[in-house]
């Protein structure tokens, strides 16, 4: 069975967008480590929000390009404005369950893996057991306030599988153990 990642930056104080939804915050440390190159070429279909498809989030969307440009693949949105989705060939807009809509991804990543990208559907796959890793990359700036990483209201168990180091941005990778 295909594996579910949630792969996501994040600032020291725990957030993963500042309030202006910026992106600058994330450059000027240093490349990703081999984790991050890693996840990418073990990456077979992503799975976005539509709020993180609006704000740039897709394979053309210029800083924000997936993986900076380097990964092509098959991008699926979950909206529930599936009426005013824009035209766009390289994604597929689904109007379904969470479930459904990592099964779709599944399908079409193969033997490959599932990126989950943002906060929010991730939190929706984490209550639902559909996460089996969180790969981040943890960069030294403290933002103060904005979008969290995590917001739930339940507990996760997570279990470290790895910590690399090779600069300024240090990469964590976490099993999901359970929730609750």
């Amino acid at each position: 069975m295909t594996k579910v990642l949630w792969h996501i930056t994040m600032s020291l104080d725990g957030f993963i967008a500042p309030e202006d939804d910026s992106v600058e915050w994330m450059f000027g440390h240093g490349a990703a480590g081999p984790l991050g190159v890693e996840t990418m070429e073990r990456t077979g279909a992503v799975l976005s929000g539509r709020r993180g498809y609006d704000l740039g989030n897709k394979p053309d969307g210029g800083e924000r390009k997936t993986y900076g440009g380097m990964w092509s693949g098959p991008v699926f949105v979950l909206t529930h404005r599936i009426e005013d989705v824009p035209e766009d060939p390289a994604v597929t807009f689904l109007s379904c369950g969470v479930a459904e809509a990592v099964e779709i991804a599944g399908q079409a990543a193969g033997d490959r893996e599932v990126g989950v990208f943002g906060a929010n559907l991730a939190g929706q796959c984490l209550a639902k057991g559909l996460i089996d890793e969180i790969v981040v990359h943890l960069v030294p700036v403290l933002l103060g306030q904005g979008v969290r990483l995590f917001d739930g209201d339940m507990r996760v168990r997570l279990r470290k599988i790895r910590c690399d180091d090779p600069g300024q941005i240090t990469d964590l990778r976490f099993a999901v153990e359970g929730a609750g």
